[in-house]
């Protein structure tokens, strides 16, 4: 009997496999539009409400709580009710929030909306990964992650370029860039409501109700051959839950990765978060500001891509260590970059170079130590939590500008989070990409342990 999920780990890459990896890019990018727009709008907040640097670090903070909660509480619920309907779901969450946020007249109401805006993106964000591992074979499945990592600083170069348009015609335009969110997830729901099909890994590990029906569905729209009966599961398997995640099989794997995540985010939130405000505060217009942010999104699509690319070559491990140490290399550098738009905007470009490939790094380890039954709420803890690193990074480095501290002594500090995350995957082991409950040759084991080692 041929299992459902080894026809897509084994098989060419479709299609429309390529074209749902395309919608986890796209949703991915809506992340970094969302969370950017907040970033771009900075100075014009600032402007019209009068608040000072300490009191704009806990604004720009308010979406990553939401964002902290959602992944925890709502990747879980994804690995109960599915991807696609989670999916669908944060859209709708997203989009509404957006829209909401145009309506805020002061701090308190904006922070609101801010928060309701981020629990979509955290569910979105668990959920994801989780899509675009479980809708890849095992040959493409390190790339296509990546790929689809890369859409957050596509989301952000789109918005930079949106907010530089609309900062040349004045600050108090910010209103117009949650507009604009809101009006490009909405679009969203639709395209994932007719093109992609519930996950096969999901429905496999599951089964529901008419789950061979809604797996052959799966399995023609994406191009492969039905299969005639489900995969048999063991008993010990159905007992398997969410909560496997604090197993004393993946308690260590579990803190480990999300430490990880939480000090790189520390350093990548700095230079997303305040890197429009430390420009204009150095006497550069905020539309140049803008522009600045752009390059390091822009450092940041190469620098995802490439590590993409680099996993085909190099080992997971040690090529995530590596670029972790190298960001804070980038971070110190911009840190003590003269006022000049160039040489900001060079310096933004590698520093998020490395940042994001960093990130991206982090998602593929992601998927490969978490088996189907808890990939999404592995993902979703990992990130939640880690997210508190990118909670407290525009507050701390907000507070240590308003201390005094020089933009050089700040950068450095900022910058120590990415080493130690690189110091938590050390002491990380890495396994195969095996579903727990789905059975693998020993020939596909070695291969993928040789590539990860």
């Amino acid at each position: 009997m041929t299992d459902p999920r080894e026809i897509i780990d084994k098989s060419a890459m479709t299609a429309m496999q390529y074209i749902i990896v395309a919608i986890t890019v796209l949703l991915n990018a809506m992340d970094g539009f969302d969370v950017l727009a907040i970033s771009v709008s900075g100075p014009g907040i600032r402007t019209e409400w009068g608040i000072d640097q300490a009191q704009l670090g806990l604004v720009l903070s308010m979406e990553l709580i939401g964002m902290a909660l959602g992944s925890v509480f709502l990747g879980g619920i994804a690995d109960v009710l599915g991807r696609r309907n989670m999916t669908l779901g944060c859209l709708v969450v997203m989009s509404s929030g957006m829209f909401l946020a145009t309506t805020a007249t002061d701090v308190t109401t904006l922070s609101i909306w801010r928060v309701y805006t981020g629990l979509g993106i955290g569910g979105m964000l668990s959920t994801t990964n989780a899509v675009v591992a479980e809708f890849s074979n095992l040959k493409h499945r390190g790339l296509c992650i990546s790929m689809m990592v890369i859409g957050y600083p596509l989301g952000g170069i789109f918005c930079g370029e949106v907010g530089k348009a609309l900062l040349d015609n004045g600050a108090t335009n910010w209103r117009v860039m949650f507009t604009t969110g809101g009006i490009i997830s909405g679009l969203m729901i639709p395209v994932v409501y007719f093109l992609q099909p519930e996950s096969v890994h999901w429905l496999s590990r599951k089964q529901p109700a008419q789950a061979l029906e809604r797996i052959n569905a799966a399995l023609t729209k994406l191009g492969h051959r039905v299969v005639d009966a489900l995969p048999s599961l063991s008993a010990d398997v159905r007992k398997k839950s969410v909560m496997d995640i604090f197993s004393p099989v993946m308690i260590a794997t579990t803190l480990l990765a999300t430490a990880a995540y939480f000090f790189h985010i520390i350093t990548f939130y700095y230079v997303l978060k305040w890197t429009p405000t430390i420009v204009t505060t150095m006497g550069i217009p905020a539309s140049a500001a803008s522009g600045v942010l752009t390059w390091a999104n822009v450092g940041g699509a190469i620098g995802g891509a490439l590590f993409g690319l680099l996993t085909t070559r190099i080992g997971l491990k040690p090529l995530s260590i590596g670029i972790l140490a190298f960001t804070m290399v980038g971070v110190a550098f911009f840190g003590r970059s003269a006022p000049e738009v160039t040489q900001l905007s060079y310096l933004a470009a590698f520093a998020g170079f490395f940042g994001n490939a960093g990130v991206s790094g982090l998602y593929t380890i992601i998927a490969y130590v978490f088996p189907t039954h808890v990939r999404a709420t592995g993902t979703g803890f990992v990130i939640g939590v880690g997210r508190g690193g990118a909670v407290l990074s525009p507050i701390i480095a907000g507070y240590l500008l308003n201390a005094g501290s020089t933009l050089p002594q700040v950068a450095l500090v900022m910058g120590c989070g990415s080493v130690l995350g690189a110091i938590a995957l050390v002491f990380l082991k890495l396994g195969t990409d095996k579903p727990s409950d789905a059975p693998v040759t020993s020939a596909e084991t070695g291969k993928l342990n040789t590539s990860m080692a």
